[in-house]
């Protein structure tokens, strides 16, 4: 069956719920039967009156609007329903909404937030009343791909990137609850790790850590070069400096790049040279040229920064082969990604300034004026959408 009308008919089946002599759903998955009703605790049944809300984004140059839709009377096996408590604004986001990213139009956005789980499904490995981040994907875990990059799965779903569909639109972060799938990394918070930070991890911060695993080894004193100074280039800092290398900042705001020094940066320049590990995070094309002509004999660049459609590089091939250099991409992260992440964050969250950089308090109904704020840039807006 066509992938599009497979999702919607799983959206359909999920929200127009199951008649009561219906048989128990197998879910292939998790290889579990049953469900759990939703409520303040598992068997509890959701009064049918129960309404979740979500903004809408209708394309760019258009407002968004409010929905509203009833929440589904039970969640299946592996299912998990959460009530999200806060959700920043993305860069990735601002640029879809301002048309320089391709995006689905209409969409509910919002892929890094934090929640309470309202109900879970048969082999959820959560609980009711748990505070959670989740995974920017939800993956099959039975491909190829899923054994070593689940993250791009060939049946993907990620949230606050999917078609809106009214059967189902509790599908991102910019919403009263999200529907998470089987599939999904959910990671409990620590108590003493405060919304506004706990909202960090499921997209910068534990891509932050994708990028710096796959610089390979770090050796301690080594020169690392960040270029960019946006959300995803602080968060690459302060994992860089935390595993003990010397962090140079690319960027010819000085402004904006002696903020990185509060989180690790020993140094703001607009010309490097003799980098151990360089990473480009801007998505600036010209950042990642000067990445690669600052790398020393043997270095390796990390390309995390482009994921939406910009210039192209020249790269000479003679060059990366003399000096026996090493390029990679980054996408998204993996399961183990995010948990460092939320550790990291916790452990870290007294040394390095990470309260600051989520900022504002915007409701649903306030989604304009949110994302006008997030286009400024260097932190993020904070979006409250049960307020």
């Amino acid at each position: 069956m066509d992938l599009h009308f497979r999702r919607l008919a799983w959206k359909n089946h999920r929200f127009h719920g199951r008649d009561e002599d219906e048989e128990p759903h197998v879910n292939s998955a998790e290889g579990e039967q049953g469900s759990a009703f939703l409520g303040r605790h598992q068997g509890d049944t959701l009064a049918s009156s129960a309404v979740a809300r979500y903004s809408r984004w209708n394309g760019p140059g258009r407002p968004f609007s409010i929905g509203a839709c009833r929440l589904p009377g039970s969640v299946r096996a592996g299912e998990v329903l959460v009530s999200v408590d806060l959700a920043t604004i993305c860069g990735s986001d601002v640029k879809t909404v301002t048309g320089q990213r391709p995006g689905l139009v209409p969409c509910v956005l919002g892929h890094e937030q934090v929640g309470t789980v309202v109900a879970a499904g048969v082999g959820a490995r959560v609980v009711v009343g748990q505070r959670v981040v989740w995974s920017v994907t939800s993956s099959c875990g039975r491909c190829p791909r899923c054994a070593t990059m689940p993250q791009k799965c060939v049946d993907l779903y990620k949230y606050g990137h999917e078609p809106f569909d009214e059967s189902q639109p509790l599908t991102g972060g910019l919403a009263s609850h999200c529907l998470l799938r089987p599939g999904t990394t959910i990671v409990p918070v620590p108590d003493d790790l405060p919304n506004e930070v706990a909202s960090l991890a499921a997209c910068a911060t534990a891509t932050a850590v994708a990028a710096v695993n796959a610089a390979g080894p770090i050796c301690a004193g080594n020169r690392a070069l960040v270029a960019g100074t946006g959300m995803l280039a602080i968060m690459v800092t302060a994992v860089l400096a935390q595993r003990g290398m010397h962090v140079i900042v690319l960027s010819h705001d000085q402004v904006r790049g002696r903020q990185l020094m509060r989180f690790g940066a020993v140094e703001v320049t607009d010309c490097a040279a003799d980098i151990d590990m360089a990473f480009e995070v801007s998505g600036r094309a010209a950042a990642a040229a000067a990445a690669v002509s600052a790398l020393a004999v043997g270095g390796t660049l990390v390309l995390a920064g482009s994921v939406s459609p910009g210039p192209t590089v020249t790269i000479d091939p003679e060059h990366i082969v003399r000096n026996l250099l090493t390029i990679t991409g980054v996408h998204n992260y993996l399961p183990a990604d995010l948990r460092t992440a939320i550790g990291f964050l916790a452990e870290h969250q007294r040394r390095y300034p990470f309260a600051e950089l989520a900022v504002g308090r915007w409701t649903l109904a306030e989604m304009d004026e949110a994302f006008a704020a997030a286009r400024t840039g260097g932190v993020r807006q904070c979006v409250f959408p049960n307020a």
